[in-house]
């Protein structure tokens, strides 16, 4: 089997955004949560697009609060055991 590699430059935010954007298409669950990555797309650019492509469910700005940001973790990771325990809800 021959694979056929082409060469791409990319800037190292743009490699990020990509990267992400990948993981996301892939996995429904993946989400992106932090401070200015939503309409702002990150302090570089790191997440430029994701909001438009992905929406507010899956790209979430939080505030400039460490301990909020941590309880959001926190419960994300509960939540994602709960469903790997348990199996998604139907319906």
């Amino acid at each position: 089997m021959t694979t056929l590699l082409t060469e791409r430059k990319l800037t190292t935010q743009k490699a990020i955004a990509e990267a992400i954007a990948q993981e996301m298409e892939r996995d429904p669950a993946v989400f992106v949560m932090g401070e200015d990555i939503g309409v702002y797309g990150g302090i570089f650019g790191a997440t430029e697009g994701l909001l438009a492509k992905f929406g507010p469910q899956r790209v979430m700005d939080t505030p400039i609060s460490e301990t909020g940001f941590i309880g959001a973790v926190v419960g994300a990771i509960v939540v994602l055991a709960l469903y790997r325990m348990l199996g998604r809800p139907r319906g």
